[in-house]
């Protein structure tokens, strides 16, 4: 995979800017001369409006990829070494939930889940708290609840008789 911040890069495209702009200042004191059929002419005005416009969408562009290509790397580097959500700086998982619902409104729910399979591991391991299941209360009608709550059948075969001895399994255990 290749690294997204290359360093070598942005010092040859910073590099290009820098000249860029020297170039500008010295065709502005002078020190450079605009020639044309022989003839050295001044800078027209609107020219030189232009030449400083284009120094400063290309200084305002590096700068936008480098920041882009810097949290490109932050996201890459996350991803390479595993970090769960879990382990995230709060502003991240922020940025990381702003950016989940963005997608989900712009390409709906299905095709959100289908992009994504991997996120449902964090999201239910930390989304689990065993000790807040029961705290000692299991009997047939906190199954039903349980059951119910979680989407799952509490239908128990016949023989059963519908979980009434729980009921008193739980009675006993309380004396």
């Amino acid at each position: 995979m290749k690294k997204v911040l290359d360093l070598e890069d942005f010092n040859e495209r910073a590099k290009d800017v820098s000249d860029y702009l020297y170039f500008l200042r010295d065709l502005e004191q002078g020190n450079i001369l605009l020639s044309k059929d022989g003839a050295i002419s001044k800078i027209d005005s609107e020219l030189d409006k232009s030449l400083k416009a284009t120094g400063f969408l290309l200084l305002y562009n590096l700068i936008e990829s480098t920041m882009r290509n810097a949290i490109q790397s932050i996201f890459d580097e996350l991803s390479n070494k595993g970090v769960s959500f879990d382990e995230l700086r709060l502003e991240i998982k922020k940025i990381i939930l702003q950016n989940i619902k963005k997608n989900i409104q712009q390409s709906g729910v299905n095709d959100f889940l289908e992009q994504i399979e991997s996120i449902f591991i964090d999201i239910i391991q930390s989304g689990f708290n065993r000790d807040d299941l029961f705290s000692g209360n299991v009997d047939a009608r906190e199954i039903k609840i349980i059951a119910r709550v979680y989407g799952f059948s509490a239908t128990t075969d016949k023989d059963t008789r519908d979980g009434i001895d729980l009921l008193s399994i739980k009675k006993i255990e309380m004396i």
